[in-house]
């Protein structure tokens, strides 16, 4: 135990000595999460508009206004022909364009069918399906609102009868906004990065330098090196989810709906999984550099994409979606979410719980069996 206490002491006092090191794992999760929390934002507040309106009449007008007074549309340009609502959306001005064809009005009041073009710039789909529901909702109530006053005119009060109206309530996230959904991933993400690259590059940064070599030599046992070398990763790690979960609550406003304690045995367990593969890295990594690059290309950013942090794993493919039980990142993110937003106890996790043991168990043995075989 000693002996383990003294490499433990030794891993710090090396940490004290490079201070870019400090700045990377105690200031680089702060500024990540705050850029990663405003730049992963799917909202779409602002539609940039072009109105192509060809009956100019009151009807019109007040079609426009609700686009207007909507709080989401952006009206840049009133176009004059169709070749400058094609210029507006190529150009990258107008995200859509609406056009109001001549007789609008005229139609209207005489009880026909009013027909509208809607142009959408599809480059973007995201933001284009986001606008088009927007849309749809104006264009609906603008609908109904001119039923309502036929029948009020008509006083046949039963053309509007039979409609259905949902009383909808939103859970978890009321205002669907995107960083609410984002910013837990983004803690999963964070903790993966520091671990994994920090556990490979110490090792091979002392592999490099002859120091590992020399500790082999010595009385240590491998599994006493191999402990006392982790140990400090694991703790510079749970300070970085305590530094993390402070930023979360306190500058963004999302708190923690769950247990805390359970969110931290949770994030013991995913530990244990990029620990092991951090070992591994440095298994198969001769510089810093290339462990460095092994990690990002070759470990995390395909954990990144099949984990569900940026796209969801029920639209991939069926082989895919089998890929992403291997990952232990999906694991942890559900658990994030499921603890931070929902609230969900220990019971409603089990699954999730059991797969980041199992996972970590075996990720961590099975490189530590491989880093002995190196050393041995």
């Amino acid at each position: 135990m000693k002996i383990i206490l003294n490499i433990i002491i030794k891993e710090f006092l090396q940490l004290k000595r490079d201070p870019r090191l400090l700045a990377i794992v105690f200031m680089a999760p702060v500024l990540q999460l705050i850029l990663l929390g405003y730049a992963a934002n799917m909202d779409v507040n602002t539609v940039h508009t072009t109105i192509f309106d060809m009956d100019n009449t009151t009807a019109s007008r007040n079609l426009i206004q609700r686009f207007e007074r909507s709080g989401y549309f952006e009206i840049d340009d009133y176009a004059d022909n169709y070749k400058q609502v094609t210029e507006d959306i190529n150009s990258g001005k107008a995200l859509w364009a609406l056009v109001i064809p001549k007789d609008f009005e005229k139609k209207i009041k005489q009880r026909e069918s009013a027909p509208l073009q809607a142009l959408f710039d599809g480059s973007d789909g995201n933001k284009s399906s986001i606008a088009f529901g927007y849309v749809q909702s104006i264009v609906t109530s603008y609908s109904q609102n001119i039923l309502l006053k036929v029948a009020n005119q008509t006083g046949v009060k039963n053309a509007v009868v039979g409609n259905l109206v949902p009383d909808i309530r939103i859970w978890y996230n009321p205002d669907l906004t995107t960083r609410v959904f984002m910013v837990p991933s983004i803690m999963g993400l964070i903790l993966m990065v520091i671990t994994t690259i920090l556990v490979s590059m110490a090792i091979v940064k002392e592999r490099e330098i002859g120091t590992l070599e020399q500790l082999i030599v010595t009385p240590i046992k491998p599994h006493q090196l191999i402990i006392g070398k982790l140990i400090p990763f694991v703790i510079l790690g749970f300070v970085d989810v305590l530094i993390v979960i402070g930023v979360m609550i306190f500058w963004f406003g999302i708190t923690i709906e769950g247990s805390f304690w359970l969110l931290v045995f949770d994030s013991f367990l995913f530990v244990l999984s990029t620990l092991g593969i951090g070992l591994f890295i440095s298994t198969i990594s001769k510089t810093q550099q290339q462990a460095m690059m092994v990690a990002q290309f070759g470990i995390m950013m395909p954990m990144i994409y099949l984990s569900g942090f940026a796209f969801p794993i029920e639209n991939m493919p069926k082989i895919i979606q089998y890929i992403t039980y291997l990952i232990p990142l999906r694991y942890y993110i559900t658990i994030l979410r499921a603890i931070i937003l929902k609230g969900a106890s220990f019971t409603e996790l089990i699954p999730e719980t059991v797969m980041l043991l199992l996972m970590g168990v075996l990720i961590l043995i099975a490189s530590a069996m491989r880093f002995k075989k190196r050393i041995g």
